[in-house]
């Protein structure tokens, strides 16, 4: 591990003019490029204090040998040079993109003298005319094929060109109207570029005209009796329609804009693009970040703009973003240099392009959860995922059952805690167990994951050692996945009615609990007052995901691309969703349990109907009786009871959200509660 002080440029060195920079290691390869608007406070900022820099960073500059510096005229030259050097050095600390798709485009070679429709894929090249990219080749040859009829421009290879003129005979395409033929001479090479510029003029979104005209012609044909060129005309139209409804119309102004929207969460990102020209998607594509680098939501975007542009990429007038770069003017300067005119690069606010925006983000979302399930359901990543953790935390075997642990509470109340697990790498969902817990109220998720782990363990050895009759206690639930009870362990000892160990009974090869140092540290506490030795032991903190060892001052840094990391992230994350289904769940009954449990003739079927109609408790207190008696089963004169009891008690004192300061509502609406509100770790117990 470097020293960063020993390659630290002089003071004064370091020019304040913009620049790019690039560290290298020992071997002199380059680990990171950045960019600075001014170089010397940015690369200042690298050695200061180790203990203040992010630890990415930190890694970054201890890994680093030496550092140089370009500098440029603009902060627009900056962000070019900077993603030139990405692309040529491939740094190990910068984001990542694995981008494995080589989209098709639709692409018309007027470069030609005579243009030709074909299929392209990979760099823009001048002088091609693009359109797409497709999701998939064959959309672009049904939308060609459906043209062709109206626009007959060849699609030919140049050697089947060049051999059809030589022995003076047209390809099929030419003999079934598909194809003007110029090979043979049927059309002048004017004739046929005004063919492709037609085609294009279509294809760019400006087709209401050419429809009319055709209109028109299909028209004077028939007052003319010319009946056969008016239904061949006829057949064009449809031709054309069936075309453009392969496109649906998103935005009524005829826009022409490139929407970029981002899912994402610690290790990764998963962006992706609608191309919309002339009001209609014509277009999309999406890729996975790795994290690999501290990037926010602006940087990743800045990056992505990159990554899409930098190869090629036809930039369209607007470019609208969920977050704009910072700063945003160099970057909207690059892109209008590269159209050749001014970008307006925004984040939409309000109407169809918020719309549209919306639906671009939930395809990013179903792109990074499709990601994800991917590598969760492969068994060579499984097992890759499993050996990574063994070998990190340098266990005697890979760890073939996993159990995950955290805790719940809302301000305080209702501490729940959740029990998951995990066999070869998969969840194991009807062995999940939850806890309450009883013995005091607060925040304190150090004693309360001493008090779970004991509860878990204490049973495990009481199972194994059992020899009579068996229940599953009160205060330890066994659950499923949805979070509803089973109540299935029953039988003789510790094995069920086949003869297999119960659940508890299975002592898992290691132990997850959401946290750092402190519960850990509560967690081996527990163990070791069991006398239990043989279940390894970590924690996983949630803000800079690092792994902490039991009795260790310093964590284990897994790689941010690592299967290993990935897979105890997923193990905790599950572990988090479960206690905070289990936490809203008692909260939302101990809300409806004084307010409703005690109005006459008033049954569960009942009280769960009037919830589910209103949402909420505030909303029932605000209903009229006409509106009570519109629920299934409610007549009148329970309507008017069930609005006297209501209207008779003073509501409660709502919750607040300590985080944001936002009033959180009771009853069926806390479900929407964010997740951060649910769970509450105090920042001592989650940072070394």
């Amino acid at each position: 591990m470097a020293d960063p002080s020993t390659y630290r440029p002089a003071p004064g060195a370091i020019p304040t003019s913009p620049g790019v920079y690039r560290f290298r290691d020992a071997h002199g390869r380059v680990i990171y490029v950045g960019k600075a608007k001014s170089l010397r406070p940015r690369l200042s900022s690298y050695f200061q204090d180790l203990a203040g820099l992010h630890p990415r960073t930190a890694t970054m500059v201890t890994t680093a040998a030496s550092v140089e510096w370009t500098v440029v005229g603009t902060e627009v030259e900056a962000l070019q040079l900077e993603y030139s050097w990405i692309k040529e050095y491939d740094p190990r600390f910068n984001v990542k993109y694995r981008d494995d798709k080589s989209y098709p485009e639709l692409a018309v070679t007027l470069d030609e003298e005579y243009p030709r429709v074909q299929v392209m894929r990979g760099a823009h090249k001048k002088g091609v005319r693009y359109f797409g990219p497709y999701g998939h080749a064959w959309a672009i040859r049904e939308t060609v094929d459906l043209l062709l009829r109206v626009f007959p421009v060849r699609t030919c290879s140049n050697g089947v060109f060049k051999r059809a003129r030589q022995v003076g005979r047209p390809c099929l395409l030419g003999y079934i109207g598909k194809c003007a033929a110029p090979c043979v001479g049927k059309v002048s090479a004017d004739e046929h570029r005004a063919l492709a510029e037609d085609f294009c003029d279509f294809m760019a979104g400006r087709t209401g005209n050419y429809l009319r005209r055709l209109e028109t012609e299909m028209q004077e044909a028939a007052a003319e009796l010319e009946y056969e060129k008016a239904a061949r005309l006829r057949d064009d139209i449809g031709a054309l329609k069936r075309a453009m409804e392969k496109n649906a119309i998103v935005l009524a102004d005829a826009t022409d804009a490139d929407l970029l929207a981002l899912a994402e969460d610690e290790l990764e990102a998963a962006v992706q693009i609608f191309h919309v020209r002339g009001g209609r998607v014509r277009g999309q594509r999406g890729w996975v970040t790795d994290k690999v680098e501290d990037v926010d939501t602006a940087g990743l975007v800045e990056h992505a703009l990159q990554q899409l542009y930098g190869g090629g990429e036809s930039v369209p007038r607007e470019v609208l973003v969920p977050a704009l770069p910072d700063p945003a003017e160099p970057v909207r300067e690059w892109l209008g240099g590269l159209r050749g005119s001014q970008v307006d690069l925004r984040i939409p606010q309000r109407g169809d392009k918020k719309d549209l925006m919306a639906t671009v983000q939930r395809n990013a979302q179903q792109a990074l959860a499709l990601h994800k399930t991917k590598r969760a359901s492969d068994l060579t990543t499984r097992s890759r995922a499993l050996q990574e953790i063994a070998d990190a935390l340098e266990l005697d075997s890979v760890p073939l059952r996993i159990e995950c642990y955290d805790i719940s509470h809302l301000q305080g109340e209702d501490v729940v805690a959740s029990m998951v697990v995990f066999e070869d790498g998969l969840a194991r969902k009807s062995e999940y167990r939850r806890f309450q817990i009883k013995g005091f109220e607060g925040q304190d998720d150090v004693r309360s994951m001493h008090e779970v782990i004991s509860r878990r363990f204490r049973r495990y050895l009481r199972e194994r050692e059992q020899t009579g009759e068996w229940a599953v206690p009160e205060e330890d639930e066994p659950g499923t996945g949805n979070g509803t009870d089973t109540g299935t362990d029953t039988g003789p000892g510790g094995r069920d009615d086949e003869g297999r160990p119960k659940r508890f009974a299975y002592p898992p090869q290691l132990l997850v609990v959401d946290g750092g140092q402190p519960q850990v540290a509560a967690a081996r506490r527990a163990l070791d007052e069991l006398g239990i030795d043989d279940v390894a032991l970590c924690g996983l903190a949630k803000r800079l995901e690092e792994v902490w060892l039991p009795g260790e001052d310093d964590p284990v840094v897994l790689p941010r691309s690592s299967e290993g990391l990935y897979l105890l992230q997923r193990v905790r994350d599950e572990a988090h969703r479960f206690a905070i289904s289990y936490q809203r769940n008692k909260r939302s009954k101990r809300l409806t349990a004084g307010e409703l449990d005690s109005v006459p003739g008033l049954g569960e079927t009942r009280r769960q109907a009037l919830l589910k109609h209103f949402g909420s408790l505030k909303k029932l207190r605000a209903a009229t009786i006409d509106e009570l008696c519109e629920v299934p089963g409610i007549g009148r004169r329970t309507a008017q009871t069930v609005a006297a009891a209501l209207s008779s008690r003073t509501p409660a004192a709502p919750a607040v959200n300590t985080a944001t300061g936002e009033i959180i509502e009771d009853g069926a609406e806390q479900a929407a509660e964010p997740v951060a509100a649910a769970h509450r770790t105090a920042p001592s117990q989650e940072t070394p």
